[in-house]
């Protein structure tokens, strides 16, 4: 059967040069055919394999390195996300798969990838955090731990890859990140689903992390790496880490009542850089477990193939659909329009983290997205109350007055209290309530998970079946506290 996939794709007229991902993946599929059944394969079959390998595979990404590419084939080779680490892993195992037939062209190749390979990677520092979310995150490192991997077996070295800053650490960032409930907080392009990653059992073995491998090992993953890479001397779930994590340069931070509880509450924000590839427009965006449900979510990615999905530039028309805007996060939208609701080329940070026993807390500064109508704004998130419930506080000023929103989406029933107040969420036959603290003339209205009035309305948007939005309306001027409380069930007043 590998005989008959390999020498299908081998009669391809070319292996997508213009997306150039289908290059690296095919000739990454092709070097493990090569190399792994090398000896089961007669000279007709090894040539027909190698053959494509170099024509259809390395002779393409030359082009590229060396700046002979027909437009769109070559873009890739620098690039400071996922493009850069699967396009030259994949092209660069390829290169080993035939290196000891082929030394001059294999060198050639290596020598291109180790150069650009660290352009990416150095986004790892300092904390292992992926700014293009967890799901790229799983895409990126897959390659980047394969080409490391074979550059170790082939040539007993990855010349230094592997020690880059953060690298060591990016195995705790899917760990972190993942909730009680085995889901993530998906951030940019992103699905919800916790991240079980092959690589995570390289990493443990190769950075002596136990917690990863414990992590991984409950998911059982049907991956042939993960059979190469798991070492059962590392499952164990008597490693002790912290509940709370600040993952600097990605601006993301992940808080939980405690590990290893199905039950146990969690939230997770982010600021960062709204230009960070696959990003969306949510900095201040949140996700809320609990009770051993998601209460409050991320919708993530919209459909890749509407129109323009990936033009994201000042007016681009990413920004046009409602999963990609600030309306379509739990975050704030501010003076709604047409145009895009935060900007497309803020970079916020996170100002203050703190982690005590009882409680944890984050401010994020945001004001670099909300500077065309605000002359501040920052958000701060709280897990208190011995971590059971959790505080969103936002401090927003400006000179002149503005239409402000806040949101929380949530595939939960909501019931308002009659002073609107207080809001009872409800699935599972589980309850959890949100309470406006501040100002006192917030109330809380329910609305459906699409476009505001004034907001853009493309007929592709999806129309979020299932899913309502929490929302706080008003009118700021000089400045205003909005602070929302979420808990757990208990009387809070006449339903």
């Amino acid at each position: 059967r590998a005989w008959l996939e390999l020498d299908a794709a081998s009669r391809f007229p070319n292996w997508n040069p213009k997306h150039f991902l289908d290059v690296a993946t095919m000739t990454y599929g092709f070097a493990l055919g090569y190399d792994w059944l090398f000896d089961y394969w007669n000279d007709d079959q090894k040539r027909i394999i190698k053959s494509a390998i170099i024509e259809k595979g390395l002779s393409r990404a030359l082009l590229a390195y060396e700046k002979l590419a027909i437009r769109n084939e070559g873009w890739w080779t620098d690039v400071p996300h996922n493009w850069n680490q699967v396009c030259n892993g994949g092209i660069g195992i390829g290169a080993l798969a035939i290196a000891d037939e082929e030394p001059a062209l294999a060198s050639r190749i290596l020598k291109e990838i180790l150069q650009r390979l660290p352009i990416a990677m150095k986004h790892f520092a300092p904390d292992g955090a992926w700014n293009e979310g967890p799901g790229y995150w799983s895409y990126a490192t897959r390659y980047n731990v394969a080409i490391i991997a074979c550059l170790k077996s082939a040539l007993g070295t990855d010349f230094g890859l592997s020690s880059m800053e953060g690298f060591s650490k990016t195995g705790l960032f899917p760990v972190y990140n993942s909730s009680p409930v085995n889901k993530s907080f998906n951030y940019a392009d992103g699905g919800e689903g916790s991240t079980a990653a092959a690589q995570m059992f390289w990493f443990a073995r190769e950075f002596n992390q136990p917690a990863v491998a414990t992590y991984l090992y409950k998911f059982k993953p049907s991956d042939p790496l993960a059979l190469l890479w798991y070492d059962p001397k590392l499952v164990n779930d008597k490693e002790q880490f912290a509940p709370d994590i600040y993952f600097r340069e990605a601006e993301v931070v992940t808080m939980r009542s405690k590990w290893n509880d199905s039950l146990a509450t969690f939230v997770a924000c982010k600021a960062g850089d709204n230009k960070a590839n696959h990003s969306h427009l949510d900095v201040g965006s949140f996700v809320l477990d609990a009770l051993g449900e998601r209460w409050i979510l991320d919708l993530g990615a919209e459909n890749y193939n509407i129109p323009a999905y990936f033009n994201s530039g000042a007016h681009g028309r990413r920004w046009t659909y409602y999963r990609t805007r600030a309306e379509g996060h739990n975050t704030l939208v501010i003076n709604p329009g047409k145009g895009p609701d935060q900007d497309p080329g803020a970079d916020t940070k996170v100002t203050a983290f703190k982690s005590n026993p009882g409680e944890a807390y984050t401010i994020m500064d945001l004001t670099p997205a909300y500077a065309a109508n605000a002359s501040s704004v920052k958000r701060g998130i709280a897990l208190t109350g011995n971590r059971q419930s959790v505080v969103i506080a936002d401090e927003i000023s400006n000179q002149n007055p503005a239409d402000v929103y806040w949101f929380a989406h949530t595939r939960a029933s909501i019931k308002l209290s009659r002073d609107k107040k207080s809001a009872i969420l409800s699935q599972h036959g589980k309850k959890y309530i949100a309470t406006i603290v501040a100002p006192a003339n917030a109330v809380f209205t329910v609305m459906d998970a699409k476009p505001l009035p004034a907001s853009p309305q493309p007929s592709e948007n999806n129309p979020n079946k299932g899913v309502q939005k929490l929302s706080i309306h008003l009118t700021s001027s000089g400045k205003t506290n909005i602070i929302v409380v979420f808990h757990g069930e208990k009387k809070i007043g006449r339903a």
